[in-house]
């Protein structure tokens, strides 16, 4: 099951064990039981302190429970092979099972550890799935972390009746106690802030006390990040308050058009980021949703950002970098299908629909690369475009038309997903010239028409914003209010791209340095420093 260098890798992890571990594994006589069995010893065979038993009686099969020898009532259970994507959390789960100290803020263990009731776990995840491996992580650490939580991470492609069955339609999806717990990503402090009803005011509390920074960054995107680094390097007090540090990163896969870097992945380059950010004194707070902007009356005055948990920050200047989201169809059906059967995830959710007949919206490249990609999967794909043609690049469109189970129709308006015992059974296509209407049986809809920018919440601020929402910037960053500035997807500029994000965000924090040394602050600054 490991080739050479998964072997020696993991060896290498292993040799930071601490105390013995015991893998107690569920198995029987078909091929993933066979491939368990192997897996597990393989691992045990790497170190002395890891056992491998095979007389478990979960109802699961395969299924195999990673444990600490002295502190059996920690445990949690890998139901289905931990390969892919979640190889590093089988790695994790090791380490940390094995006494290995986590990498986590000693505040939020500290939290898992105090939680009061009985917290019973499952979530399912594919091998192929990106968002996956942090709700994975988040629910070991807690499984390994308190007794009275337990962890049971189900591979769905394994354990496909039970899959339909709960009607999980996608990844990653938890349930708590047999109830749906919550659909896509979450991270530790998402789950915790559910869980303890405590956490959002102790967290408000806590920002509230801060005094005001030289330089506050909203958003923790490819732009927030490199408008950070840049004020932080020129010596300025820079905060970050970001409602998901990392951004669209988190649902980006292959990312190959970063110069300097042939090959990444979303998620990854999310965590080197803020990796990145930590190397400075930034003051990341993440979690930490703005609704609301209040510019200074005064040039030079504090600017106020009101967050979604009651605090407020302010800041003698403000970099905008609320990026983007995907945009919706706003059509019936959209939401009240939503994870049962529409997707906006190809990577993550396309597994699920194995053999089965999809559509996609959209013919950007966005949309041609989910068509491809999920024609190796499906059995059937149209991809329906509101243009009269496509408009992906040529060299995506002519590897979409060399596919045989793929239909490509242009000039088609979507206008309804139609649904059956609470999952999509279909949708509904207006030819735009002619205006008949064509019904399409299918049993999923991965919906991909572009972003639209994060920027509600500045409704009442004043700020000046294009028709599409987007917050106007001059050539150096600036909008229509001195010494508030914004940048990336958020903004006017054109082509929403991650290394134009990068670039707009260190132009911000530049802009923002060339404002705060040209411009007395006022009174209440003085006083506050």
């Amino acid at each position: 099951m490991l080739d050479p260098a998964m072997t020696q890798q993991l060896s290498t992890y292993l040799a930071n064990l601490r105390e013995p571990i015991e893998l107690v594994a569920t198995v029987g006589d078909d091929e993933k039981s066979r491939q368990t069995r192997e897996l597990l010893e393989e691992i045990a065979a790497l170190h002395p302190m890891v056992s491998a038993q095979f007389e478990g009686t979960d109802a699961r099969v395969p299924s195999f429970v990673i444990r600490r020898a002295s502190a059996a009532d920690k445990w949690v259970r890998f139901a289905g092979l931990p390969m892919g994507h979640e190889f590093t959390s089988l790695v994790l789960a090791l380490l940390w099972a094995g006494g290995h100290p986590p990498k986590v803020d000693a505040d939020l263990l500290e939290q898992v550890r105090d939680l009061e009731g009985d917290f019973a776990f499952e979530m399912y995840f594919s091998l192929s799935c990106h968002n996956c491996p942090d709700v994975v992580q988040a629910l070991t650490l807690m499984a390994l972390e308190n007794p009275r939580i337990t962890a049971t991470l189900i591979e769905g492609g394994t354990f496909k009746d039970e899959v339909e069955a709960r009607d999980v339609m996608a990844v990653p999806a938890t349930f708590l106690n047999g109830e749906p717990f919550y659909n896509g990503k979450l991270e530790l402090a998402e789950i915790l802030a559910r869980l303890d009803k405590g956490a959002e005011a102790r967290a408000a509390a806590k920002l509230a006390d801060k005094d005001p920074f030289e330089v506050l960054v909203v958003g923790g995107g490819p732009a927030g990040a490199g408008a950070a680094i840049y004020t932080a390097r020129k010596g300025f007090r820079t905060g970050v308050a970001a409602e998901r540090f990392g951004g669209q990163l988190h649902d980006t896969l292959g990312i190959e058009n970063l110069p300097g870097t042939p090959y990444t992945e979303g998620p990854k380059l999310a965590g080197d980021l803020e990796r990145h950010v930590r190397e400075y004194d930034i003051d990341l707070m993440n979690l930490a949703k703005a609704v609301r902007l209040i510019p200074s009356d005064r040039e030079g005055g504090l600017h106020t950002v009101e967050l979604g948990n009651g605090a407020a920050l302010k800041a003698r200047s403000v970099i905008l970098a609320t990026g983007a989201r995907w945009r919706n169809l706003g059509i019936p059906g959209e939401a009240e299908y939503r994870n049962k059967g529409v997707a906006y995830c190809p990577h993550c959710d396309g597994p699920l629909f194995k053999g089965k007949r999809i559509a996609v919206i959209g013919g950007g490249n966005s949309g041609v690369e989910a068509a491809i990609d999920l024609a190796k999967i499906a059995g059937q794909v149209t991809l329906i475009e509101y243009d009269t043609k496509l408009r992906a690049d040529e060299v995506l469109q002519a590897k979409l038309r060399s596919l045989g189970n793929v239909e490509i129709v242009t000039g088609g308006q979507t206008t309804e997903i139609l649904g059956d015992a609470g999952k999509v059974s279909g949708l509904v296509v207006k030819d735009r010239s002619s205006g008949t209407e064509r019904r399409i049986a299918l049993e999923g809809v991965f919906v991909q028409i572009g972003l639209v920018p994060n920027t509600e919440w500045l409704a009442d601020s004043g700020l000046a914003l294009s028709r599409f929402g987007e917050i106007e910037t001059d050539e150096e960053g600036r909008t229509s209010i001195p010494g508030i500035f914004a940048a990336g997807d958020v903004t006017t500029v054109p082509y929403k791209q991650i290394v134009v994000a990068m670039g707009q965000g260190a132009k911000g924090g530049l802009s923002a340095f060339d404002y705060l040394i040209r411009t007395e602050p006022v009174d209440e600054v003085a006083q506050a420093a």
